[in-house]
């Protein structure tokens, strides 16, 4: 759970937060309040729009200079990029008028689970930590601090409950702290005097405002001593022997004596690890390098992340460029030798994008995908390599589908497992974004319904338009957002159809935004198409939606894909709303929507889908009375007898263009309702 030492709550649903119209807390609904935290309170919020929960920490300063020095000191976290790190997603500053306070605000990323619940609840259980399960978080935890160090950034406020679980084997550290709030006397006096629990987990020197990086050190060694004793220490003792730390060290031998002797899995690894980081004074512990070399590097843990690059020599890049030379075999083979070296793996990956088609090869290799899987599972830390592994993967795919339309990718699952990985790793990486959209959109189209249900369960579907309501400024991630949605949508099998009522919404501002861009209109059509078959656009954004449609099919009359999806949404809208048929046939500032099927139809004339599309419209418009009149005065008879002298047979019996597999009845022509039975009527009418 994000922020709170405890899962007790004090319910407050339907509150308001404090501040006043226009203020960014407005945009919040508060849930709930957690138990106080170490500065202040914690909400659990609901964003209005997106019904997205975050915890938003509330800190009570003392003047506006306070505050603004704190969010100065905080803004450079915003821009931290690391696969077990969660930044803020927002920080701003708000004013309480019932109190007359000053609060600065902290938005973090909500998830129900944290070291603080596992620990506790193996405490209750009396169960010992899974060895496995702990080298590979431990090891999580490591490559992050050391991150931060590296930066010269403090956590300061490191804790169980600071290191959340996003999945059952991802953890990521959160609420980072800063000098200027940490140091704020008078507050911090009373809550340590209010709550010790909370601040067990404080290094000595801390309780009096003095911070370092060895202070992270000791707080990390106190949460490894909780997780290695929580099967036979409760609570309170666990907590008392924290505190008893700072005086003596003497109570730790004792402890780690009898992690020995109830064969706790690593004790001995344990008991060199721990007197190291418990030191009282600060310059006699070890750093997060030393931590990293007594467990993974002499020890014998093992974790999925952490970085022993950090302690090895780095290959000089004139080596690894000899190395690299050869061709896709040789290169591969250099790759798994070094595959610990990221430098390595970033220049071969570097040397493939290179290479002309002839050498790469025109299909997919399946050693090629594994390996770059492989190297962006070992990495992900390493955002050029994500990156990187990204583009070659698009590019492979991409050349493989030009020189062979019906091959299949191999591998899907690991690509779609190691993209998504890097995608919750850098979820507001937009040049990421817009590889892992574009790379997601191919693969899905070329797999099985389970596929895309096993993305739309990853939380895809709520992700791509949580960018396209906020990377409306970014072309690319908008046109690669839609592609994949119109992917996502293609099977009709829909886990949560939810979400996709704000989508016609989005898609008008995307639209006003690009006004003149065809491969947005394009995927735009595509998604809206799909939509009116799944019924998820509203009565009320019928009108508009035609209108976006026709504008479309004005703007980009040549291009086939964007004109068939056009007609096919049009002719969804118009069979089930009367209101949608007199949006296409009422003359407006563009034209009437029936001028410009005279004109799709004279380019298209010798495409028998986009004339079929075209008549399905037709045929749906001629089936309200009102409507006939308007049809015949813009002298569509004479086009519609034309269609059926130069198509004598029926275009389709059922319009299989019109309907996908698992798409609703309603999606489709009704059995017998053909394109050229429906013609008839028209031309029969008088």
């Amino acid at each position: 759970m994000l922020g709170p030492e405890s899962d007790g709550r004090r319910p407050t649903e339907g509150e308001r937060g404090p501040g006043y119209p226009g203020e960014p807390m407005d945009k919040y609904q508060v849930l709930y309040q957690l138990n106080p935290g170490a500065l202040g309170v914690n909400l659990v919020v609901e964003e209005m729009e997106t019904k997205v929960k975050r915890v938003i920490k509330q800190v009570e300063c003392i003047d506006d200079h306070h505050a603004s020095q704190a969010l100065e000191e905080l803004m450079p976290l915003l821009k931290l990029r690391h696969a077990h790190i969660s930044v803020y997603r927002e920080l701003f500053i708000t004013w309480n008028g019932e109190i007359s306070s000053l609060y600065l605000c902290l938005v973090m990323e909500f998830n129900k689970l944290s070291f603080h619940e596992v620990i506790e609840d193996k405490r209750k259980a009396k169960e010992i930590t899974d060895s496995e399960w702990m080298q590979n978080v431990l090891g999580q935890v490591l490559d992050a601090l050391e991150y931060l160090h590296h930066l010269d950034i403090i956590h300061r406020n490191l804790k169980p409950s600071n290191i959340i679980l996003v999945s059952s084997d991802h953890c990521k550290l959160q609420d980072l702290s800063s000098n200027v709030l940490m140091t704020n006397k008078a507050k911090w006096n009373i809550r340590v005097e209010e709550d010790p629990f909370h601040k067990s987990w404080m290094a000595p020197e801390a309780l009096n405002f003095s911070f370092s990086q060895k202070s992270d050190i000791w707080s990390l060694g106190c949460i490894i001593l909780d997780m290695t004793s929580c099967s036979f220490m409760d609570s309170t003792e666990a907590m008392y022997l924290r505190k008893s730390l700072r005086q003596s060290p003497g109570s730790l031998k004792t402890v780690l004596k009898t992690m020995e002797e109830k064969q706790i899995p690593d004790a001995e690894t344990f008991g060199n690890l721990l007197p190291g980081m418990l030191q009282i004074d600060p310059s006699d512990r070890i750093t997060i390098k030393d931590v990293v070399h007594i467990t993974f590097v002499s020890g014998s843990f093992k974790s999925s992340c952490i970085s022993l690059t950090l302690y090895r020599q780095m290959v000089p890049a004139s080596i690894t460029d000899m190395l690299l030379e050869g061709n896709v075999a040789s290169i591969l083979e250099v790759m798994q030798n070094f595959s610990g070296w990221p430098e390595v793996q970033f220049r071969a990956m570097k040397r493939l994008l290179k290479m002309p088609a002839d050498e790469l090869g025109l299909q997919w290799s399946p050693e090629l995908v594994e390996v770059v899987v492989t190297t962006m599972q070992l990495h992900d830390r390493v955002l050029d390599i994500q990156l990187c592994a990204c583009s070659l993967l698009l590019h492979l795919l991409g050349q493989a589908l030009v020189h062979h339309p019906e091959a299949k990718a191999p591998c899907n699952q690991a690509i779609t497992s190691a993209v998504l990985s890097a995608l919750r790793s850098y979820p507001e990486e937009e040049s990421l974004l817009v590889l892992v959209y574009s790379l997601l959109a191919i693969t899905t189209t070329q797999e099985s319904e389970s596929v895309s249900e096993e993305l739309q369960n990853a939380g895809l579907l709520e992700h791509i338009l949580e960018h396209l309501n906020s990377s409306l400024e970014n072309r690319d991630v908008c046109v690669s957002g839609l592609g994949l949605l119109w992917a996502l949508l293609l099977d009709g099998i829909i886990v949560n159809k939810a979400p996709l009522e704000k989508v016609p919404d989005l898609i008008s501002q995307v639209l006003a935004t690009y006004p003149a861009d065809g491969e947005m209109a394009e995927a735009s059509c595509g998604v809206f198409w799909l939509l009116s078959l799944l019924g998820c656009i509203k009565k009320r954004q019928f009108e508009q939606v035609v209108a976006l449609l026709l504008q479309s099919i004005r703007l980009c009359q040549n291009r086939v894909l964007l004109v068939n999806n056009a007609y096919r949404g049009l002719a969804s809208l118009v069979k089930v709303s009367e209101l949608a048929a007199f949006k296409v046939v009422v003359q407006e500032e563009g034209g009437s929507g029936l001028s410009l099927v005279k004109e799709t139809y004279q380019l298209h004339k010798d495409d028998p889908e986009v004339v079929e599309n075209v008549g399905i419209l037709l045929v749906h418009l001629a089936s309200y009375e009102e409507i006939l009149p308007e049809l015949v005065s813009s002298s569509m008879k004479a086009l519609v007898q034309e269609i059926k002298e130069r198509f004598t047979s029926s275009l389709v019996s059922d319009s299989s263009a019109f309907s996908k597999p698992g798409l609703p009845p309603g999606g489709s022509p009704q059995p017998g309702c053909t394109t050229s039975g429906g013609l008839e009527q028209m031309i029969a009418w008088n």
